[in-house]
């Protein structure tokens, strides 16, 4: 009888990776026959490099850099598969105590209404400039990044744009804080938990939930080149059921402080296990002063139909690729980028099919501007955005 399949898998120290480390470290997937190792990185280019290259098995991955790989965008085209959601959601927006000020003052209404901080920056803006300031600097984890879109489609709603007005800079997660604490930025856009690690320290603000921009963002995948899926079918579907079980344990409050542990060991995430839960409930501490704002849809890892890929979503990061000169429209790039997410994938590993449950946004998206989100007219999408690079 042969011995378990060995796997190696990196990732980044993100709470998003919690089904994947839960995964390896609760035995669901030697439950599987499979023997993980995983490889914490510090860098998203680092992680694709070596999945790339077959360094890595499979990897914790932003779902635009599967995308961005499969089409050849930014770097050598190797085909990437995501047949599994690691997470949808899980960023936030962090300023500096004084920018946070600064728009407050400005705001003409709730600066917790994305909309209405998104007009109150442009007023910040445009003030800084007659006075001769720099512009702002806000940090995002890669060009190819949720994270970069989440930012540019909140910013470009309030008139202001992303590469004219203020400059957009990249920097590895775990570097957001002490950029922030240096005076390097003024704000970022990350994952858990380093938001939440910049407003203990006292040197941050969370301005906003990424969910209260886009209801449901795809944010990390479980992923693996194509090739890899064509040779090892069987070992992909143990993985999926791997991390399906690994997700919904996480998931269970009754699990929570446990989890919270696990992540926060120096190998895995490496910050306070106190921080981690109030990431997984999705109650967070945003200000210095002690306030605290509570979302169920913060961080989804294993609820509301989040673990199984959805093209809409590949669709819609394809879209801010267009819209900001990444790619060019084509109907064919369009096709290629959904086909990178791959729920037939996940529905072989469990058995039929998922739908949206009840109550998630019809178009899939949900974001809080503009119409719904068509999948397959992409060209609608970006004809009602006046600020744009690409057409």
């Amino acid at each position: 009888m042969s011995g378990p399949v060995k796997l190696r898998i990196g990732f980044i120290p993100l709470a998003d990776a919690a089904a994947l480390i839960v995964a390896a470290d609760k035995d669901f997937a030697a439950g599987e026959g499979l023997d993980v190792e995983l490889v914490r990185e510090v860098s998203w280019s680092n992680v694709r490099d070596k999945l790339n290259i077959g360094l890595f098995d499979a990897a914790h991955l932003l779902a635009p850099v599967a995308i961005a790989s499969s089409l050849g965008l930014g770097h050598v085209k190797v085909p990437i598969l995501a047949p599994f959601n690691l997470g949808l959601n899980g960023n936030a927006i962090t300023v500096s105590p004084g920018l946070h000020a600064a728009i407050a003052a400005a705001a003409d209404g709730d600066i917790a209404d994305p909309k209405v901080s998104s007009c109150a920056l442009a007023r910040v803006v445009r003030e800084r400039r007659k006075a001769g300031k720099d512009p702002l600097t806000f940090g995002m984890t890669f060009p190819f990044s949720t994270h970069n879109y989440q930012l540019r489609f909140w910013m470009a709603a309030g008139d202001v744009d992303p590469d004219e007005d203020l400059r957009l800079v990249v920097l590895p997660p775990p570097y957001m804080v002490e950029s922030l604490a240096s005076g390097h930025v003024d704000a970022f856009c990350v994952g858990a938990p380093w938001n939440s690690v910049a407003v203990d320290l006292g040197i941050g603000h969370i301005l906003h939930f990424v969910s209260e921009i886009l209801a449901r963002a795809a944010e990390k995948v479980l992923a693996v080149r194509s090739q890899w899926v064509a040779d090892n079918p069987g070992v992909l579907e143990r993985l999926v059921r791997a991390h399906t079980g690994a997700a919904a344990y996480v998931e269970d409050p009754a699990n929570r402080d446990e989890v919270a542990a696990i992540l926060s060991a120096p190998n895995r995430i490496g910050v306070a296990a106190e921080v981690i839960r109030r990431t997984l409930d999705g109650r967070l501490k945003i200000s210095p002063s002690g306030a605290v704002r509570a979302s169920d849809r913060y961080l989804l890892i294993g609820r509301a139909g989040d673990a199984r890929p959805d093209p809409t979503q590949a669709a819609w990061l394809y879209a801010q690729m267009v819209r900001w000169g990444q790619a060019p429209m084509s109907a064919a790039l369009l096709a290629a980028a959904k086909a990178v997410f791959r729920p037939d994938l996940y529905d072989a590993a469990l058995g039929g099919g998922h739908g949206l449950p009840a109550g998630e946004p019809a178009d899939g998206i949900g974001a809080f501007a503009g119409p719904a989100f068509d999948p397959d007219n992409i060209a609608a999408h970006l004809a009602i955005w006046p600020i744009r690079r690409g057409d």
